[in-house]
């Protein structure tokens, strides 16, 4: 049934990322067209809700064009349009869910509403790895907006065993860039920054680390005392300019890390998986790469870096899945911003 060919045009727009994409057969990218707003929300800090939704308003047409020229496809060659529905920002995700219903209606077209979580799940479907993918599979998703652990035990087959409670890791670098004075966005800054600090001037605390059985908290996370103890430790100083801050991020980074590869490693072991896959903006991390394949045993497979940032080439792939099982969604779809993938 996964070799069953299909064309889905595939829509994302659930944060500050205006993405269309054409997928063949799941595997396949015809066409994968993002129009980041980084630099527009740069000035923020971080994502203004309201100014993100009005700028997808703006861009979403092209980008759907954009990405069927280079799919060099007509709409009559497609078998479904795809659109995330959540979880995410309302007023953002609202502009895909409405052009991709328009698309749906007016050109006869099945539609299919995916959650961004398991969207980020097959952004390893998009890979040379994709035809050594076998079950059960440990996803270790990490954003901006989350950190999960996912057992997949097989397609649309998941078990959720843990979350974080607090910040997402993602959520946690950005303030802590902002914090070290750092621009914006802070996973890659502090990524970069650590590289010329050391790891150990700052110990900071790993939260939640024990995954025994009579832990209550299991595999969930906890980044927001992390956060706390970079800005205690960071208050110390009358400012950036006076802070050590390749120190500061080399040993918030190395904590951040330790805990994603140790939780990670643990469930991994007592679920006995085959492979263990991280997605999500995070996944670009070269520390947690580098810390995770040296500490398991499994293959361990982490997207090119197009694919770990918001895109909407994963939410095509997820569709073809869904699409190939029978799954159809109606025009009373509507966006659902704190979506369970379980």
């Amino acid at each position: 049934m996964e070799d069953q060919n299909t064309r889905i045009l595939a829509i994302e727009t659930s944060c500050d990322e205006t993405a269309a994409a054409v997928i063949a057969d799941g595997t396949s990218i015809l066409s994968n067209v993002v129009a980041s707003q980084v630099e527009l929300h740069a000035r923020y800090g971080g994502v203004f809700p309201e100014v993100a939704s009005r700028r997808h308003v703006e861009v979403i047409h092209a980008v759907v064009e954009e990405a069927m020229r280079q799919a060099h496809l007509g709409f009559d060659d497609l078998d479904c349009v795809a659109v995330t529905r959540g979880p995410g920002l309302v007023g953002s995700l609202l502009v895909g869910m409405n052009m991709a219903k328009g698309l749906a209606v007016s050109r006869d077209l099945p539609l299919l509403g995916i959650n961004h979580i398991e969207g980020h799940i097959y952004s390893l479907w998009l890979t040379e790895d994709a035809p050594h993918i076998r079950f059960p599979v440990l996803n270790l998703i990490v954003s901006g907006g989350h950190t999960e652990l996912i057992l997949m035990t097989d397609h649309g087959r998941y078990q959720m065993l843990g979350a974080t409670l607090d910040d997402a890791a993602g959520e946690a670098f950005d303030k802590v860039g902002r914090l070290l004075g750092l621009p914006y966005p802070g996973g890659p800054a502090i990524d970069k920054a650590s590289e010329l600090g050391s790891a150990t001037t700052f110990r900071f605390p790993r939260a939640l680390m024990d995954t025994s059985v009579e832990a209550s908290h299991g595999y969930n996370f906890s980044f927001s005392g992390l956060k706390t103890a970079v800005m205690r430790q960071a208050s110390q100083y009358h400012s950036t300019e006076s802070m050590p801050v390749a120190d500061l991020a080399a040993g918030f980074q190395a904590a951040a890390v330790e805990t994603l590869v140790e939780k990670t490693a643990a469930a991994a072991a007592e679920y006995n998986v085959a492979a263990v896959h991280i997605a999500g903006g995070v996944s670009a991390n070269r520390a947690l790469r580098s810390a995770m394949r040296a500490r398991l045993e499994v293959p361990v497979r982490v997207p090119p870096l197009a694919l770990c940032t918001d895109n909407a080439a994963m939410i095509g792939a997820a569709a073809h899945f869904n699409f190939i099982r029978g799954r159809r969604d109606t025009l009373d779809l509507d966006v659902t911003p704190n979506l369970q993938l379980v």
